[in-house]
């Protein structure tokens, strides 16, 4: 019965739509894809394995580090090929249940970062504010579930959202006016009753969203008021050089996807919603090792040697 359902409510593709403005730079546009993807999967995977190879990276923060490197190897690989073949082809049709499994995926990856994120500032909280407990607080039991929470919470919200979307019917129209299964286009484009899942959308913003961002920043007014009360200048900067490569990462991955899905619609802004996407699909995942690898002491004292040899 579902089966019949589901070929009769989804015939046919969708086609996904691209920025129409770069068609003239198109070649350029291809070079930057590929360049943001193989630096986003290279550089991630250089963190991995420096981090799992180095004994004295074997703490709760790397350990959230590895977790967001691999959600960051999945996100750019579930969005940008298609992407590249969509500009190297032309080809712009994308099959339901592809669509699908992007959407299921991106949404996955990215309540995983919200989360990790997350816990990384707690963290940095914890051993900056509260040093002597430490090791009892973020013991390897602690921070193995809440990585685990993190990942299993997400996967099971981001089924829900596609299971409620698999029940859709859609109009005529099959253009989807982005450049990739965005939940919010694909919804446009229903003709069923979406209060429900403008609804859900709604609560997971805040919940998913913008709670996580409340938690970081509380997070580091204590850190900072921690990191104001130190005596010497010189024990600042250190104290806060070990967190300033999380807060980097959290301004610009929160700045462009809150700033993004947390503003109202408009219908003259749908190359600013492309371009804002592609700075949170794109452009953040390759600048996160950057950032990690050249604002942290402790990961170039070990990527130095084996970069001289």
């Amino acid at each position: 019965m579902y089966r019949d359902i589901f070929n009769e409510t989804f015939r046919g593709d969708f086609t996904l739509q691209t920025f129409s403005g770069l068609h003239s730079s198109s070649i350029v546009l291809i070079l930057g894809i590929l360049l943001m993807y193989l630096l986003s999967v290279l550089g991630n995977l250089i963190i991995i394995v420096v981090v799992c190879s180095a004994p004295r990276l074997h703490t709760p923060m790397y350990f959230f580090l590895c977790n967001l490197s691999i959600q960051d190897i999945l996100y750019v690989s579930n969005i940008l090929p298609k992407l590249l073949v969509i500009q190297v082809t032309g080809e712009t049709q994308i099959s339901f249940l592809e669509c699908l499994t992007q959407m299921f995926v991106f949404a996955a990856c990215v309540d995983t970062e919200f989360s990790i994120l997350a816990f990384m500032a707690f963290d940095r909280y914890v051993a900056i504010c509260i040093p002597l407990r430490y090791s009892i607080i973020m013991n390897k039991r602690v921070y193995m579930t809440l990585a685990l929470i993190s990942w299993v919470a997400s996967f099971l919200n981001s089924s829900l959202v596609v299971f409620l979307i698999s029940h859709f019917s859609f109009c005529d129209s099959k253009c989807i006016r982005h450049f990739f299964c965005d939940i919010k286009a694909l919804i446009k484009l229903s003709c069923s009753d979406v209060t429900l899942m403008n609804y859900v959308l709604w609560i997971e913003e805040y919940v998913i969203g913008f709670l996580p961002f409340s938690m970081i920043l509380t997070s580091y007014a204590y850190i900072i008021s921690t990191i104001l009360k130190l005596k010497t200048s010189a024990t600042r900067l250190k104290v806060f050089s070990s967190c300033s490569s999380h807060l980097t990462v959290v301004f610009l991955f929160f700045g462009t996807s809150l700033s993004l899905y947390m503003k109202p619609d408009s219908k003259d802004s749908i190359e600013l919603d492309m371009s804002l996407s592609l700075l949170y699909v794109g452009v953040v995942p390759a600048l996160n090792p950057l950032v990690y690898s050249l604002r942290n002491r402790e990961v170039l004292k070990i990527l130095r040697p084996r970069i001289i040899h």
